[in-house]
C-alpha cells in the first residue's frame, strides 16, 4: 500500500481533492478532521487544552469554542506552539494507527493524508511521497473571500505563514492543478493512480 500526503497552500482545494478521491473509493484521513476529533469533550486534546485555558475557553455545551481559543493563541506566539506541541503529535499518532490498520487490512493500493503542514509536521516518516495541490493565488483568494468570508487582510497574514509555490513544488513529487472544474481534477487523479 502506498501512502501519499496531499499538501498545498489555504485555498487551493486539498478537501475538495480529498473528497474526489474518496468517492473513488480510497481511504482517507484529513489532519484538521482529526485535530476536531481531539479537541472534543473527553477527548486527549479536549483535556490538555482545558487545563491549560480553563473553562473560559468552553461553550455552555461544554464544547471548546474554537474561534475564541484561536483569538488566544494566535496574539501570542508562545501560546500557539504550546497548544501546537500537544495537539500535532497527538493528531500524527491517530494518522499512523488509521495508515497501520488500512495496511493491516490489505484491501487498498493507496491511503490518503491530507495536510498543509506535512512537510513542516515531518509526516515523510509516515507517507511515501507528498502530492501538491496547486491552485493560483487569484483563484484561492476568490474561494477564501467567498467560503469563509476572509478579507484581503487575512488572506495576505496567512499566504505569508504558508511554504511559497517553490517550496511546494520542490518537496512534492506530483502537481495536481486544482483551479479548474472538479472534472478536470478528476481526470488528473485517475491519471496519477493509472485508472484510465
Amino acid at each position: 500500500m502506498k501512502v501519499i500526503g496531499l499538501t498545498g497552500g489555504v485555498g487551493s482545494g486539498k478537501s475538495t481533492v480529498t473528497e474526489i478521491l474518496k468517492n473513488m473509493g480510497f481511504p482517507a484521513v484529513q489532519t484538521d478532521a482529526v485535530g476536531k476529533e481531539l479537541m472534543a469533550p473527553g477527548e486527549p486534546g479536549y483535556l490538555e487544552i482545558t487545563a491549560l485555558f480553563g473553562n473560559s475557553i468552553l461553550k455552555n455545551d461544554g464544547q471548546i469554542d474554537r474561534p475564541k481559543l484561536a483569538l488566544i493563541i494566535f496574539q501570542d506566539s508562545r501560546r500557539k506552539a504550546l497548544v501546537e506541541s500537544i495537539i500535532h503529535p497527538m493528531v500524527k499518532k491517530r494518522v499512523f494507527n488509521a495508515v497501520t490498520e488500512a495496511q493491516i487490512a490489505g484491501k487498498t493500493e493507496y491511503f490518503f493524508v491530507e495536510s498543509a503542514l506535512l512537510y513542516e509536521d515531518h509526516y515523510e516518516t509516515i507517507c511515501d511521497e507528498f502530492w501538491y495541490v496547486y491552485a493560483p493565488e487569484s483563484v484561492r483568494r476568490e474561494r477564501l473571500k467567498a467560503s469563509r468570508g476572509y478579507s484581503d487582510e487575512k488572506i495576505d497574514s496567512i499566504l505569508k505563514n504558508q511554504l511559497s509555490d517553490k517550496k511546494f513544488r520542490s518537496i512534492c513529487s506530483q502537481i495536481i492543478d486544482n483551479g479548474g472544474d472538479p472534472e478536470h481534477t478528476k481526470a488528473q487523479l485517475e491519471k496519477l493512480l493509472n485508472l484510465c
